[in-house]
C-alpha cells in the first residue's frame, strides 16, 4: 500500500484546508475546496435549525444507545434496529468491523478508498491488493476477486467506489456476496457515496441483506448531508456482526449534536432538499466531464458519485496542477499514490454551475500558462 499523497494530503486525506493555507498563504476560509467531496447545498435547513435549537444540550451525555437515529434509520431503510450500528463516521465503522469480527487479513481492489488498507494494518491485519483493469474503470470482475476472496478474510468493495465513483451491478454484487461466502469472507460493501444515486437507480444488497449474513454494508451522513465535521456514519449488517462490532465501540463515540444533527436529516421535511441534491449533482457532473473534454481534452471517468477522477495531459502532474491552482485559492486532490494511478491522476468534487464555472476557469487559465512554458 503506498503513503500518503504529496504535500497537501500530509494525512492521506482532501480537504485539508489548514496544510494548504501554510503552503499557500490563503487564509482557510477563503478556499474553493475541491478536494474533498460534500455536498455543494450544504446541510440541509432541519439540520442547521437541530444544531442551534439543541446546542444547549451539549451539557448532557449523548445517547449511548443511539436510539432515536437508529429508529429513524430503520424506518427510512426497512432494517430492524438490531442491523444498524452507528458510528464516528463510517470510518469507525469500518475499524469496528476489523476489531470485532478479529479481522487477520484484508483484500482491496484498488484504487480504493485509503482508510481501508491503513486501518487494516493500524489493527495489525495483512493487507492483499489486486488493481482492478483500467478498460474495466479500474474495477474487478467477480471472477478476478475468486482468488483473493481464498486468501483473506475480509473484502473491502467501494461502491461507488472512490476515487472512481464507478459501481458494480447488482448481478456482480451478489457474485461477490456468493464467492465470499463460499470462501467464508466477509465482504463490506463500501456505500458511503450511494445516497447521490437516485433510489430506483440504485444497485444494492440492501434489500436482501438476510440472505448474506457475512455482508454489512457501510454508509456515510457526512458526504450527502455536508456535515464532515460532525463525523456520522452507520453500519447495516444481520445482528450478529453487529453485536460483535458494538462490544469493541468506545462509549460515547458518537457526540450528541452528531445525533441531532443525523436524526433532522432523517426527517421528511428533507425529501426535497435529497432531490435537488441529486438533480444538481448529476447535472453539474455531466457538465464537467463535457467542458474538461472539450476545453483541456483530459480524461474523465463516468462516475456515479459527487466527484470525478480526471486523468492530466502528460505535460501536468496532480502536483504541478496544484501548485498552479493553489495561489488562486483553489484545491484539487492528488491521486498520485492510490494504488493503480499514476502523478496525473487527479479528483475534483461537484459543485454548483458558479463554482464549477470557476473551476474550469481557472484550469483553462494554468492550462494554457502551462503550454507556453
Amino acid at each position: 500500500m503506498k503513503t500518503s499523497d504529496g504535500v497537501l494530503e500530509a494525512y492521506g486525506h482532501g480537504g485539508d484546508l489548514w496544510t494548504a493555507s501554510a503552503k499557500f498563504g490563503v487564509r482557510p476560509g477563503d478556499w474553493l475546496d475541491y478536494s474533498a467531496n460534500i455536498n455543494p447545498l450544504g446541510p440541509p435547513p432541519q439540520a442547521l435549525e437541530a444544531l442551534r435549537s439543541g446546542l444547549a444540550a451539549i451539557v448532557n451525555y449523548p445517547d449511548p444507545g443511539h436510539r432515536e437515529l437508529k429508529k429513524k434509520l430503520s424506518a427510512k431503510l426497512g432494517v430492524e434496529q438490531e442491523n444498524l450500528l452507528i458510528g464516528n463516521g463510517a470510518a469507525e465503522c469500518i475499524a469496528l468491523a476489523l476489531s470485532g469480527l478479529d479481522i487477520r487479513s484484508v483484500g482491496v481492489v484498488a484504487p480504493c478508498f485509503s482508510e481501508y488498507g491503513q486501518l487494516a494494518e493500524a489493527y495489525g491485519a495483512e493487507v492483499r491488493t489486486i488493481i482492478g483493469r483500467e478498460e474495466n474503470g479500474y474495477r474487478a470482475e467477480p471472477a478476478e476477486l475468486e482468488p483473493l476472496l481464498k486468501q483473506v478474510d475480509l473484502l473491502f468493495l467501494g461502491h461507488p467506489n472512490n476515487p472512481t465513483g464507478l459501481t458494480y451491478s447488482l448481478p456482480q454484487l451478489r457474485q461477490i456476496a456468493e464467492l465470499a461466502a463460499e470462501c467464508a469472507a466477509y465482504v463490506v460493501v463500501d456505500e458511503a457515496f450511494i445516497d447521490f444515486i437516485a433510489p430506483e437507480e440504485r444497485q444494492t444488497l440492501l434489500p436482501e441483506l438476510q440472505s448474506h449474513p457475512h455482508v454489512l454494508l457501510l454508509h456515510s451522513m457526512t458526504k450527502f448531508y455536508a456535515i464532515p465535521g460532525l463525523r456520522l456514519g452507520y453500519a447495516i449488517a444481520a445482528p450478529e456482526l453487529i453485536r460483535r462490532m458494538a462490544r469493541k465501540q468506545v462509549t460515547w463515540s458518537v457526540n450528541g449534536l452528531a445525533l441531532l444533527a443525523g436524526q433532522a436529516c432523517l426527517q421528511p421535511e428533507t425529501a426535497e432538499y435529497d432531490r435537488r441534491t441529486r438533480e444538481l449533482v448529476a447535472a453539474e457532473r455531466t457538465y464537467l466531464r463535457g467542458e474538461i473534454d472539450s476545453r483541456l481534452g483530459w480524461r474523465t471517468w463516468p462516475g456515479e458519485a459527487n466527484f470525478l477522477l480526471l486523468e492530466l495531459c502528460e505535460k501536468w502532474t496532480a502536483e504541478r496542477l496544484q501548485d498552479a491552482l493553489g495561489p488562486k485559492g483553489l484545491l484539487v486532490r492528488s491521486c498520485a499514490k492510490y494504488d493503480g494511478l499514476t502523478e496525473r491522476h487527479i479528483r475534483i468534487a461537484v459543485r454548483d454551475r458558479a463554482d464549477n464555472d470557476r473551476l474550469l476557469a481557472a484550469l483553462a487559465e494554468v492550462h494554457k500558462e502551462g503550454g507556453q512554458r
